[in-house]
Formats: structure tokens, C-alpha cells, sequence
């Protein structure tokens, strides 16, 4: 059966204290299923059964029934019309930004950052956070995503949220280089890194984030590339997000956003980039380059709805791929997308690299499927527990209701899951092989308790800056 276990909707009182984690454990058997497994040969099997025990997947393989009886799960999901697949990796989004969702619309970004985001921002305290980040991973669980990486402040609450969710997340500690005391907040971010590793039964892998090359000093800059090559962590960034970013870094520094992030030593450590819209020649030499100890270091984070709704351009994305650059698929936040829909992600990063280069090869179902699952999990240095269904790997898996009229008939599984398949299709969630959402169900979340927090808190903000 499900378990549950309780909700919290609200940041524990005592921040440095244990936080619960989920204990419970069973053998689960998916079968039958139509498993896409995203591995190397993206192999694609019919009538298969998937045995999770000890958070793992034990076996992948045809469904029999003596398999069945040997296996003797404590719980057996499977149909005919039953999809499973890795879960969705969303790797890059501010996910309390959902507090925001359809505050500031239609409006450049500079401005909408300057005159709207921040103003408000201002306002927020660590409750909110935790608020926020658990509307965000109510929304990412209903639509299948299991692991999300997190760049936004209060990020020890964030961390909480996920924690006490279940949910696998790379949170970051956040810095904006122009708020005050900035070297007490290279600090703490520094310190929530060492401290929550490997929180939440492992399934917490945090990293640092400064904001960008236009509100981070240099100064800033090497405190946090120090820290994380000291821990060993990534590191998280907004880079060539629009034209005129890289004209005011070009001012400032006197590269590139790429180019300087390479002056600076940043790619000694992995580098998540978001966004990487406006690129030169050379900037794509240092993308393909890699080292000895990390390999390619520089991981592109590709967000076409934020990118499309805040007219930032298009990204490169196709000759990324072609160069074989690491892509994985974000979201970015609620703001300025305004959903955290991956499906609609896949769907767009599929399309819009079409009509672009005027080519209806560029970008395959196949490669849009990838980019959300193994070259996400790659992106965020976790492909050896997630991103494919592989035995050994981490049971993190969403299964789809595949009797929908808009997937009948299949002709092509993989087709339909970037091109037809939506949210609301998404039947169960599955992360580290505890069922944290089924048919409509959260498992570990009071979801009308949330959205009655975030309508409090969202009135208050709003109040606060008219």
C-alpha cells in the first residue's frame, strides 16, 4: 500500500535540528509495463516488469508470471496502458518563484527583475520559502519530476521542503552580490553546502549558485569557486541569457560571460549554465572543452519557455547537440514561464529548434526525451544514480496513463510522450521507490493546506510592495 507520512507546512522552529527524513521502505513490482529506459541503447521494452527494493531498481526485464510469485512484492502497479520511464529532471528553477506565478508578466527581463522580482523579493522570509518550494514540489510530483535543482534564497528552508517531501534536489546556495554583508552570505552558502550533503537519505546534493557574472564581483566570484572546489560541489550560474547581459559583462569584465567564466576558474568545477542563448564561435570552443578529473565541465541548463516568454532568443541548441555538448531541460520559475510543466518543456525544446533553423530533423523526440531525463541527470553530475532505468540506479520513475484519446494509437511510444503526453497523464511518481503521487494523490503533502499558505503569504507580498 501507499504510506504517508505527515505534511509540514511550516519551516521547523528549530533551524539547525534534525529534519525527518522518510523511512519507510518496500519491494515494489511494476509489471506489466512498457518501460522506456533512456539507457545507452535506449532500449524500449514490452510487457516488462521492474522490481524495486532497497530504494533500487532490482531487475528489469520481460514480465512472466513466475517472476511475479518469485519476487513477491509488497505492492504491484502495472496495465497494459501503463508508460514507465525515468523520472523528469527540471535542472534549473527557483522553485518559491511559484509564489510569483502571474505577478510580473510580459515585460523585458531587466525591468521585470529590477522594477518587479526583486522589489517583492525583498519581503520574503524563510516560511515563505518553504511555502513556496512546497507548492513548487506538489506541481513537480503531479507531472512526474523527480529531481529538481534549486537556485533561490532561504535556501536551508527550501532544502527542508524537499527533505520533508521525499523529492530528489540539487538546491543551491544563492548569491546576489549586490544584497548586504555579502561575504556573511558566501559563508552561509558555503556552510549549507557542507552541511546538507547528502541530506534526505541522499537524495539532497546541494550546490553553490551565484546569481551571475552582472551581480557578482570577481571578489565574489573566487570566495564561491574556492568553496566549491574546497567541497567538491558544482557550481550554478545564469549565463548569455540575453544580449544585453553579454554586452554588460563584455563591459565589465572584458570577455564574453563564457569566456570570463573560463578566465576566472570556474570551469575547474562542474559549471551549470542556464540559459547560454547568445554565443559566439569561441565561446562554443570552451563549452566542448573538458578536464582530467571532472570531464566536460560545462553543463548547459536549456529553458524555452522562459526564454520564449521573456524574449530572451533561442538557444543554440541544436549545434550544441551536435558538438555534443552536455543539454539538460529546466523550467526556470513560475514567473516567468509560468508553470513547472516539463512535458511542455520537452515538447517546445523539440519544436522550437525546428522552426528556427527551418530543419524538422533538429532536435528528435529522442533527444528531447534524453535532455529531460539522462542529460539532465548528467547536467547536475548524477547520471550514476538517475536519469535511465538501468539496474543499480535509483528508483526514480513516473508512469503514464497511456489510455488517453491523444495517445491512442501508439505507434510510437516516444513520439507520444514528447509530443502528445501532458502532466495530467502522469499516474504515479516514484522517487528513491517510495510512491510520493498516485492518481491524483499526494503521499507526502497536504495540498490544500499549501495552497491555502501560498494565497496568504502571495496577498501579503503584493501588499507589501503597493
Amino acid at each position: 500500500m501507499a504510506c504517508h507520512v505527515r505534511a509540514v507546512s511550516k519551516l521547523p522552529e528549530d533551524m539547525a535540528g534534525h529534519v525527518p527524513t522518510l523511512q519507510f521502505s518496500m519491494r515494489l513490482l511494476l509489471s506489466p509495463v512498457t518501460a522506456v529506459t533512456c539507457n545507452e541503447q535506449f532500449e524500449i521494452i514490452d510487457n516488462a516488469a521492474i522490481g524495486i527494493e532497497n530504494n533500487c531498481i532490482a531487475f528489469i526485464e520481460k514480465s512472466t508470471p513466475e517472476l511475479r510469485r518469485t519476487f513477491a512484492p509488497d505492492e504491484t502497479i502495472g496495465g497494459e496502458h501503463l508508460v514507465a520511464l525515468p523520472g523528469l529532471v527540471n535542472t534549473h528553477t527557483h522553485a518559491a518563484m511559484s509564489l510569483l506565478r502571474g505577478y510580473a508578466d510580459d515585460m523585458p527581463l531587466e525591468e521585470w527583475l529590477h522594477q518587479k522580482i526583486w522589489p517583492l523579493e525583498a519581503h520574503l522570509n524563510p516560511d515563505d520559502v518553504f511555502i513556496g518550494t512546497q507548492l513548487a514540489i506538489a506541481e513537480a510530483l503531479r507531472g512526474g519530476t523527480t529531481c529538481v535543482a534549486d537556485m533561490y534564497h532561504f535556501y536551508e528552508s527550501g532544502a527542508k521542503a524537499y527533505i520533508e517531501s521525499g523529492i530528489r534536489a540539487c538546491p543551491g546556495g544563492v548569491l546576489l552580490g549586490f544584497l548586504p554583508q555579502a561575504q556573511k552570505r558566501i559563508a552561509n552558502a558555503i556552510a549549507f553546502a557542507r552541511d546538507f550533503r547528502g541530506a534526505g537519505d541522499g537524495r539532497i546534493s546541494p550546490m553553490l549558485a551565484p546569481h551571475s557574472l552582472y551581480t557578482c564581483d570577481k571578489n565574489h566570484w573566487r570566495a564561491m569557486l574556492d568553496g566549491a572546489q574546497g567541497l567538491g560541489v558544482g557550481i550554478q550560474t545564469h549565463v548569455s541569457e540575453t544580449r544585453r547581459e553579454v554586452k554588460d559583462v563584455f563591459d565589465s569584465w572584458g570577455a564574453t560571460p563564457v569566456q570570463t567564466l573560463k578566465n576566472i576558474g570556474a570551469l575547474e568545477s562542474p559549471l551549470m549554465a542556464a540559459h547560454c542563448v547568445h554565443l559566439d564561435e569561441r565561446d562554443f570552443e570552451i563549452m566542448q572543452e573538458s578536464t582530467p578529473i571532472f570531464g566536460r565541465t560545462f553543463r548547459v541548463l536549456h529553458n524555452p519557455t522562459s526564454n520564449l516568454k521573456l524574449a530572451s532568443g533561442f538557444a543554440p541548441v541544436t549545434e550544441m547537440l551536435r558538438r555534443e555538448i552536455t543539454v539538460g531541460i529546466g523550467t526556470d520559475g513560475a514567473a516567468s514561464n509560468n508553470d513547472l510543466d516539463m512535458w511542455e518543456e520537452m515538447r517546445l525544446a523539440a519544436l522550437i529548434h525546428k522552426g528556427v533553423g527551418n530543419d524538422p530533423t533538429a532536435v528528435s523526440a529522442r533527444e528531447a526525451l534524453q535532455m529531460a531525463t539522462i542529460g539532465g541527470a548528467r547536467c547536475l553530475g548524477l547520471d550514476s544514480q538517475i536519469g535511465s532505468l538501468e539496474v543499480g540506479k535509483r528508483a526514480d520513475i513516473a508512469i503514464l496513463n497511456f489510455d488517453a484519446p491523444h495517445l491512442q494509437p501508439r505507434h510510437n511510444v516516444v513520439s507520444h510522450l514528447v509530443y502528445a503526453a501532458k502532466a495530467g497523464d502522469v499516474c504515479a511518481t516514484i522517487v528513491d521507490g517510495k510512491i510520493l503521487y498516485r492518481n491524483g494523490q499526494l503521499q507526502t503533502l497536504d495540498e490544500a493546506e499549501i495552497r491555502d499558505a501560498a494565497a496568504r503569504i502571495a496577498e501579503r507580498l503584493v501588499n507589501a510592495v503597493h
